[in-house]
């Protein structure tokens, strides 16, 4: 049998990111990906027998990736508060460059379960909740249960990107006008968890 080519392979996977995450075209086909990737959908079909299959690589890719930049943002070298703004930058960087990733995702979860979320390291999430509550005993945050702030950090950095376009229509608003608003996301999110 001969080998896959994993240049094609990574190409079809790319392209459906695009679509998917760049374009916001949830329910692009595999005829849709094939034609934008330049490969024919047979070819597509070999290397992804299924929608399913090349749906649930690109969304093991995604969290990956997402879950490796969190990841490094959580264990590296600084404050906390440093940790913090560095992972309200990866995260709006991210969702900036594919703003229908997180509702992808979300869907996905939805639809098929757990069995989609499997290699989620929990230790770096372990020691930047330590972190947390420590900073909580000193005063600089509220006191919560730690796992509250992280859940609010995320809510509050993808809740707003997940609603663009309504968001866009209730406040008549430009998307360059959206985004001036998102580019000042971060100190608001600061401001509402570090009381100094």
């Amino acid at each position: 049998m001969p080998l896959k080519n994993t240049g094609t392979e990574q190409l079809i996977k790319d392209t459906a990111k695009q679509l998917l995450f760049a374009e916001g075209k949830l329910h692009a086909t595999t005829q849709e990906i094939a034609d934008a990737a330049g490969v024919n959908r047979t070819a597509l079909h070999y290397y992804f027998r299924s929608r399913d299959q090349l749906i649930a690589a690109i969304f093991q890719d995604a969290m990956q990736a997402l879950s490796q930049r969190l990841d490094e943002c959580m264990v590296s070298e600084g404050t906390f508060r440093a940790k913090t703004e560095n992972i309200i930058e990866v995260f709006l960087k991210d969702m900036i460059a594919f703003p229908y990733q997180e509702t992808f995702l979300i869907t996905e979860m939805n639809t098929f379960g757990k069995k989609l979320i499997t290699n989620i390291q929990s230790d770096p999430v372990k020691s930047y909740l330590k972190e947390a509550a420590e900073e909580m005993e000193r005063g600089n945050i509220e006191k919560m249960n730690p796992i509250h702030f992280l859940m609010n950090l995320f809510s509050l950095l993808s809740y707003p990107l997940i609603m663009a376009p309504l968001y866009k229509k209730m406040f008549r608003i430009s998307a360059k006008d959206f985004q001036k608003l998102i580019d000042e996301r971060g100190k608001v999110i600061m401001g509402m968890l570090f009381k100094v």
